[in-house]
């Protein structure tokens, strides 16, 4: 079994040859390549392909009409498995798969390409990726600097496979936990030199049209701070040209419009374990965008984030993190629910980047416990504010909210926090105590408040997903988009696909197969001649 996942990627690889570069390869070369790809076939055959290897192809024949990519910022290789051992039943002898784990295709890499950094001429290059490089790699295709929205090393526009999507007559929808306008989603629906600039953003979604049209049908997301503004209210404008506006989860539900602009929070929203019944879940913006865009006859194209996977990698709280996979999970649940049933729908996922270094153990023993973790009632951060911002009883507030007895020194080291932190970091030294509360109870390690540059998972389901298999560069997610959909990439109209040629997975094994067999039986021949 082992062998069979090494050697998918080969029948990838040939593909790849054929269809991503769009030109034949000569015959020599190619029989060379097919020989070899061949025999690991029958290698592959030999082993055994278990079905969870094999689903792609099940779909390689049918067209794709519509697309959700869904990324995980910040979610990578240590995040799903640690997700994986929370959810594990405990009275069993096995580890329970997590709705990811079917659908695991691949890895992606995920590094930038920041030559200048911030253009001193001393400057060291980056290429562990921020989320702006990585979202612009992935909408459209360009390796960029970090704070790149959506531009290239010359700050030149790049397009967008969401562009392309509206140009084409799909509809289109960004969702995110985070505000609408953060770089993640931004990528996709703007384009700016710097990822900071955020009311250049938000006016950005309003102002840069297709055809006339808004380029995003659905934004459901936070950020009413960077949309209702002083100088500016995008909200209002969105809402004369026929959106619906909602604040709340009920105003989003009871919406009728197929276009909406939902806002539910000043900038991001509270944690999913934190989230008010106001603020809609993951999975509930997922299933209005869906409810809205599947009514488009021409497809959509759908890009949901769970963003404070990585705010709460930041944070190197390990309470966040899991509440943010859960309510990540729960929509990808969703949409691979939606393409079941459609048939026609592609969903990838994946992250843009890992963060924090998370360590599944730390410190020697050879133990995590994630019971630790699902003790708590609510994120570090909200037990900080509640002690700092309103000043509660610190015991109190963390007996009350944490499902297992405390040390007395752990109870003490937020005191002290709380006592000795100046007025400015009062609030961080707090939520930092309380975390080491988590972190040390559970095994939980992390080697920076950053992002690291690891190499993330690919998740695929649906038509097209064999493409994603094996190892990809992030930006291949686009190029891979760009082709299954028919978009033009170029500024003359021209799509990818107009020169690749397309074969279904099972058609390319069975002849790389058959070419594998006569290539035995021709050297059997000559070694007894």
């Amino acid at each position: 079994m082992f062998r069979s996942l090494q050697l998918i990627p080969k029948i990838a690889t040939v593909r790849k040859i054929y269809i991503r570069r769009g030109k034949r390869v000569k015959n020599r070369v190619a029989k060379k390549i097919m020989s070899v790809t061949a025999l690991s076939c029958l290698l592959v055959g030999s082993t055994g392909l278990g079905s969870k290897q094999v689903h792609a192809e099940e779909h390689s024949d049918k067209e794709v009409k519509n697309v959700i990519f869904m990324i995980g910022d910040g979610m990578g290789p240590s995040y799903t498995t640690a997700y994986r051992y929370l959810k594990d039943d405990r009275s069993t002898k096995e580890m329970e798969e997590t709705a990811f784990d079917p659908h695991l295709v691949g890895m992606q890499s995920v590094y930038s390409y920041d030559p200048y950094h911030d253009g001193g001429e001393d400057d060291e290059k980056e290429n562990i990726p921020d989320s702006a490089a990585t979202a612009t790699s992935m909408s459209s295709g360009t390796k960029t600097y970090n704070g790149a929205i959506a531009v290239d090393l010359e700050k030149e526009n790049t397009k967008t496979v969401l562009e392309a999507a509206k140009e084409k007559g799909l509809a289109t929808g960004l969702v995110a936990t985070s505000q609408i306008n953060h770089a993640t989603p931004a990528a996709y629906g703007t384009h700016d030199e710097d990822r900071n600039n955020y009311d250049a953003i938000a006016d950005d979604y309003y102002d840069d049209m297709i055809q006339g049209d808004h380029k995003v049908d659905v934004l459901l997301g936070g950020g009413t701070d960077f949309f209702e503004r002083d100088d500016r209210n995008l909200a209002k404008e969105f809402q004369k040209d026929g959106y619906d506006y909602a604040t709340t989860t009920k105003e989003m539900v009871k919406s009728k419009s197929d276009q909406i602009l939902g806002l539910f929070a000043p900038v991001g929203l509270e944690k999913a374990i934190d989230r008010p019944e106001e603020q809609p879940s993951l999975e509930e913006m997922t299933t209005t965008a869906l409810e809205k865009l599947k009514s488009d006859e021409d497809g959509f194209f759908l890009m949901v984030e769970a963003s404070q996977i990585d705010w709460a990698g930041h944070d190197n709280d390990v309470v966040g993190a899991m509440s943010e996979m859960e309510d990540f999970e729960k929509a990808f649940k969703k949409a691979i629910e939606f393409a079941k049933e459609d048939g026609e729908t592609l969903v990838v996922t994946t992250a843009d980047h890992s963060t924090g270094g998370f360590s599944i153990g730390e410190g020697g023993p050879y133990k995590w416990d994630p019971a630790v973790i699902q003790a708590a009632k609510r994120t570090p951060d909200f037990l900080a504010r509640q002690i700092v911002e309103k000043d509660t009883d610190i015991e109190k507030t963390l007996t009350q909210n944490i499902g297992f007895e405390l040390k007395a020194e752990e109870i003490q080291a937020v005191k002290d926090a709380m006592a000795n932190a100046s007025e400015e970091d009062k609030m961080m030294e707090v939520d930092n105590s309380i975390e080491q509360i988590f972190n040390e109870r559970s095994g939980t390690g992390w080697t920076t408040d950053g992002h690291t540059g690891v190499d993330v998972p690919v998740y695929a389901y649906g038509p097209g997903s064999d493409m994603f298999a094996g190892k990809i560069d992030n930006t291949e997610n686009a190029d891979n988009i760009f082709k299954l959909l028919g978009l033009s990439k170029s500024e003359d109209g021209g799509t990818l696909a107009d020169t690749n040629v397309s074969y279904p997975t099972g058609v390319l094994v069975g002849a790389l197969i058959a070419g594998a067999g006569a290539i035995l039986v021709l050297r059997r021949k000559k070694s007894l001649s």
